[in-house]
């Protein structure tokens, strides 16, 4: 387990640019005070006297100081990882235990979690976030199980891991006061990395709150169920040869218009401002309902129709599925 946790600590290491050596020496060490009768005697300071046999026995500081940091948080609202070769080794055994206990098909179930994985899953989530590191979840699980080697019996680990983490980001803003349905919205795309789902749900929480964003959701509901008995093929792009109604014009014009100004700002991930330039288009959204059939008898003309419609609703669920929002 220790030269896994290394291994993996040294691989986060290297993508936050940290000292990979420190991480990977750190993680070899993190589980020695273990084997010593202070913490034979007195288990709850485990991690603390591994900070205090690294320093007496000469490791830098940042190597003793990432032993005692290992297992933060303890609890809910426990104090994180001081540096982040702490935060390597600590993601890197919440990690390394999810995917191994998973990995043996021994998975928490209803309230019994014997190997406390929910509170490492949520403790991986709260380090990555409140420390701001651009960590991608899966990315770390699928190198975790590599380390595992042929051991894993689970040929649906990865997938397990990333499904049971995921769901406890709902408990984690639940806790913060985020309502369900703006949680609901982001866990929709499923974004793996926490700093970037963190971004999404301040986005749709803001969003809930403009004047637009009910008109809005309901108008992405309904193209969802519009298109859902729709079993055609849709056009590659909206066709104006093909548009015959003014307003359909308008809103095709306006959200070509708007589309030029969200796409860098969704390749900034700046998805709040995204979401402030799509809430623009209530009004063409709704004079276009208004006066536009969409399931026209114009088999050519109706696909136009729903190829702008599902355009639209693509460029609002590339950040969250607004259509949830109550």
């Amino acid at each position: 387990k220790s030269e896994r946790i290394a291994t993996l600590s040294q691989f986060i290491a290297e993508q936050l640019n940290e000292n990979a050596q420190d991480a990977y020496r750190a993680g070899l060490l993190s589980k020695t005070d273990l084997m010593s009768d202070m913490v034979l005697e007195f288990p709850q300071v485990q991690g603390t006297m591994g900070k205090y046999y690294a320093l007496h026995d000469g490791e830098n500081e940042n190597i003793a100081q990432a032993l005692e940091d290992q297992y933060r948080p303890r609890f809910a609202g426990d104090a994180l990882p001081e540096a982040n070769i702490g935060c390597a080794v600590a993601i890197s055994d919440k990690i390394d235990s999810l995917v191994g206990i998973f990995g043996i098909n021994q998975a928490p179930k209803g309230d019994k979690d014997p190997f406390a994985l929910r509170r490492a899953a949520i403790g991986s989530i709260r380090i990555i976030i409140e420390k701001q590191l651009d960590l991608d979840l899966s990315t770390l699980i699928n190198k975790s199980i590599e380390l595992f080697g042929d051991k894993l019996v689970n040929e649906n680990t990865a997938n397990d891991v990333l499904e049971f983490v995921m769901g406890r980001f709902r408990a984690f803003y639940q806790e913060q006061g985020i309502s369900v349905d703006v949680i609901q919205a982001v866990l929709a795309k499923k974004p793996s990395a926490p700093l970037d789902f963190e971004k999404r749900i301040k986005a749709v929480t803001f969003f809930g709150e403009l004047p637009e964003a009910a008109t809005l959701a309901a108008a992405n509901k309904r193209v969802g169920n519009i298109l859902a008995k729709f079993d055609g093929e849709l056009y590659q792009s909206f066709n104006t040869d093909l548009a015959t109604e003014e307003a359909e014009l308008d809103l095709a014009k306006i959200y070509q218009q708007i589309n030029l100004k969200v796409a860098p700002l969704m390749a900034d991930k700046n998805y709040q401002a995204a979401l402030s330039e799509l809430a623009q288009l209530k009004a063409p959204i709704d004079t276009f309902f208004d006066s536009v059939m969409v399931m026209s008898d114009d088999e050519a003309v109706k696909i136009n129709r729903l190829t702008l419609l599902n355009e639209i609703r693509n460029s609002f669920f590339a950040i969250a599925d607004i259509s949830v929002l109550q």
